[in-house]
């Protein structure tokens, strides 16, 4: 037993050093650290998929199981049809059912990787989905049961719903979403009655609807024993870059944990290219590795940060986690192959590791035909590809010396042509020493 009380006070140690703690309801570590206990965090199915800023979540379920709690992984089929109005300017396009259903297997796909739902442990993760519960809830009932329990002054009085009825951010709010905190809270409500979950836990922009729910817990076990009746929330800081723009979006847009949405080599390169404040952070909060090696690491990169030791840990450890090792190396070896002087090594690439690239940098798509008939350099380099802005940038860097094809230095005068193909459909441009353009011939 007393390995056990030691092992959950050091949940909330770990998850504070690691800044991973923004609100914590008073009585949350006093509760994890006395029992192994049921706690829940909800992904919304806007997409089939989740992108790195869902990491977070899906990273503190893994700490909860590794220190002896139980996690639930709630994937919202119901409350998706409304919304959440969190943090959001306007309301969502609402999706239809196939599009949902769609979603929300995609999201258990991706959730089971991290995560053994078949696990017989007596703390194995659990997944549901609060379309189960809430399909053949009436709106009478609803109203009756659960919307008598808290008033509109209190769920006037979150933030979500202030911004927006005050117009700071988007044109107001409809009914629909204004009854998302209701719903939310009794998803926890449901699975506090159902399996003894007594936290849930989400991000800072959260909190509203999490204590939205603690509090509907206590009003509907006002008859039962004060202990019954106690729930808990904690929140995490949303992620932000060092800069202030926004984490996990490249212009290629959202950063996904699904190699169809993302390649593993372009996930790999995300990490790999962080600046070193954003990695200092974010080996903590996106790694398991201990405190002691953490701290090891970042004072050996402080010594020589040319070496980028953080950031090639932070890209491994987090393509492991995601991906796999196969995927981890395949991405080093191309990054490697990409940046050598010479292509023997992109010559004996796979399909798979070319589309990788193709994937994690600049591409375009060129008929083969064209390619059989030739194509000039400046117009390969612009109008073909958008590689650069403007034929006259590309003359520049032709007359600079600075445009090379699969790796060779060429001028103005050159000529792509079937010669230039590469597994008879790539070819590779480059600009300066890390500038590549990948195009494909279709």
């Amino acid at each position: 037993m007393r390995q056990i009380i030691l092992e959950m006070k050091n949940l909330i140690t770990e998850l504070q050093w690691r800044g991973l703690v923004h609100d914590m309801m008073p009585g949350t570590e006093e509760q994890l650290l006395k029992e192994s206990t049921a706690t829940y965090i909800g992904f919304d199915p806007t997409s089939d998929s989740l992108h790195i800023g869902s990491l977070v979540p899906i990273i503190l379920l893994v700490h909860l199981k590794n220190f002896g709690h139980k996690p639930f992984a709630l994937v919202g089929g119901a409350t998706g049809m409304i919304g959440d109005p969190s943090g959001k300017s306007d309301e969502r396009n609402l999706l239809d059912e196939a599009t949902l259903n769609k979603n929300v297997e995609g999201i258990k796909n991706v959730l089971s990787k991290f995560l053994d739902f078949n696990s017989t442990d007596t703390n194995a993760p659990v997944l549901v989905n609060n379309y189960d519960w809430m399909k053949d809830f009436t709106f009478i009932e609803f109203a009756r049961n659960v919307g008598k329990r808290i008033t509109v002054n209190y769920m006037m009085a979150k933030d979500s719903v202030k911004k927006r009825l005050s117009g700071e951010t988007g044109d107001g709010m409809s009914f629909t979403e204004f009854t998302y905190q209701l719903i939310q809270g009794y998803d926890f409500y449901h699975l506090h009655k159902t399996y003894g979950c007594k936290l849930q836990m989400g991000g800072s922009d959260q909190w509203g609807n999490i204590t939205t729910g603690t509090e509907l817990i206590r009003r509907m076990n006002v008859d039962t024993e004060a202990e019954g009746a106690k729930a808990f929330a904690l929140t995490c800081p949303l992620i932000t870059k060092a800069d202030g723009s926004k984490f996990g979006k490249t212009e290629g847009g959202n950063i996904w944990l699904t190699a169809d949405k993302t390649s593993p080599y372009k996930f790999y390169q995300f990490w790999r290219n962080t600046t070193d404040a954003d990695a200092e952070k974010y080996i903590k909060i996106f790694t398991f590795l201990s405190k002691e090696e953490i701290d090891t690491l970042i004072e050996e990169h402080k010594k020589d940060p040319g070496q980028w030791n953080l950031q090639k840990k932070l890209a491994d450890e987090l393509t492991t986690f995601v991906h796999s090792t196969e995927d981890l190396e395949m991405s080093k070896f191309i990054s490697s192959a990409l940046f050598s002087p010479n292509m023997d090594d992109i010559k004996s690439f796979s399909e798979k590791e070319f589309l990788n690239l193709y994937d994690g940098t600049t591409n375009a798509d060129v008929s083969k035909s064209e390619v059989e008939a030739g194509i000039d350099i400046v117009d390969m380099l612009n109008s073909k590809t958008g590689f650069l802005k403007s034929n006259g940038e590309a003359r520049r860097a032709l007359a600079g010396n600075s445009i090379s094809v699969n790796k060779v230095k060429v001028t103005e005068e050159y000529k792509i042509s079937s010669k230039d193909l590469i597994n008879n459909q790539f070819i590779i441009l480059q600009s300066g020493k890390r500038n590549y353009c990948v195009v494909k011939v279709v």
